[in-house]
């Protein structure tokens, strides 16, 4: 038997499936929409590093708690298609292994089949711990061991500064079951947390769409944040990743320029922060104009001006308004030295 798609491969495997990118932050895509991202018919949607970063989860549906991930991570052309070449590289190395993929005693085999296989990749320990939470509720499982203690500690029970027994899996499980009223419990929370435990929850946040309420502690929270003139540049970061799905879209804006016009615009940490999880309101020109400038002055140097512009314009819509404010003749001098460095003598405002 052959398979001519991953898509295919997996409508035949009699398994549920659900797949994620996991690239910039985990989101669902739709069987529809992979099976176009397979098929050539339309880009990646956010590439991250030139590459597709996903999540493949799979589960029998008569037994859940035989189940499987794969995470895979395959290059992307240079207009953000996904080579064919290597999605058919991929399913030649797993074909031997495919027809007993649910079977109970040989999944830790798999597991190890593709360990070994040049495609897979193994998310950080915040991103894998965030996807277990929202796999166990995608499947219907109970939250980690941890949940329990997490939700009382973000409820106020166990006081404020009781907070290092709490696991990194709790505070993720928490996040992928927030409703109506734990996430205003959760709100309620969030000028009371210690920076430690607010930088965890930020790394959360970003993979969730934050409700009004929420959104609105976060964006206090940051607003102190930054009238404090000793505040620790993650703690800005995981704020901004935290609004970066926000509803609100001139609540992000209003976020991300204040930020970026006070004395923690030129920490790498921040521009990371909201190069990788505040992509889409860069498109803004006038904030985008603000970030370049910033960027080009900033700790991050040269090496990570071109490293975070190469990413950013890898995505078509980005690039043009990219290079748009690269020939813009009132741009400071500082942006146009690292311009030139970026791309050469070459470059021209032309």
């Amino acid at each position: 038997m052959s398979f001519s798609s991953i898509y295919e491969l997996l409508n035949e495997s009699g398994a549920q499936f659900r797949i994620f990118d996991m690239g910039r932050r985990i989101s669902k895509l739709s069987t529809d929409q992979f099976n176009k991202l397979e098929q050539g018919s339309i880009p990646y949607p956010t590439p991250y590093l030139h590459h597709a970063w996903l999540a493949l989860l799979l589960w029998n549906p008569k037994n859940k708690e035989q189940n499987v991930v794969w995470f895979l991570k395959f290059p992307l052309d240079e207009q953000g298609y996904l080579v064919q070449a290597v999605r058919d590289d991929f399913l030649g190395r797993l074909m031997q292994n495919i027809t007993q993929m649910l079977n109970k005693e040989t999944i830790d085999e798999e597991k190890d089949a593709l360990k070994d296989n040049p495609f897979s990749f193994t998310p950080d320990q915040e991103k894998m711990a965030m996807f277990h939470a929202i796999a166990s509720t995608t499947i219907g499982r109970d939250p980690s061991g941890f949940y329990r203690e997490a939700n009382a500690y973000f409820s106020g029970e166990l006081g404020w500064n009781n907070w290092q027994g709490l696991g990194y899996q709790g505070i993720a499980d928490v996040v992928a079951r927030l409703d109506t009223q734990s996430s205003h419990a959760l709100a309620l929370s969030i000028e009371h947390l210690p920076n430690e435990v607010l930088s965890a929850l930020g790394g959360c946040l970003e993979h969730i769409l934050p409700d009004h309420t929420l959104a609105g502690a976060l964006q206090q929270r940051l607003s102190d944040s930054l009238d404090n003139d000793n505040q620790e540049p993650v703690v800005i970061a995981a704020l901004l990743r935290a609004l970066s799905q926000a509803h609100d879209e001139a609540l992000k804006q209003q976020a991300i320029l204040t930020t970026l016009n006070s004395q923690y615009a030129y920490s790498a940490e921040v521009l990371t922060a909201i190069a990788t999880r505040c992509f889409l309101t860069l498109q803004y020109p006038d904030i985008l104009k603000v970030f370049l400038e910033k960027l080009a002055e900033s700790e991050a140097g040269q090496a990570g001006f071109s490293r975070i512009l190469a990413d950013l314009m890898f995505m078509p819509a980005l690039r043009a308004l990219i290079l748009r404010e690269f020939r813009q003749p009132q741009r400071s001098e500082a942006l146009s030295a690292a311009i030139g460095h970026m791309f050469g003598n070459q470059f021209t405002t032309h």
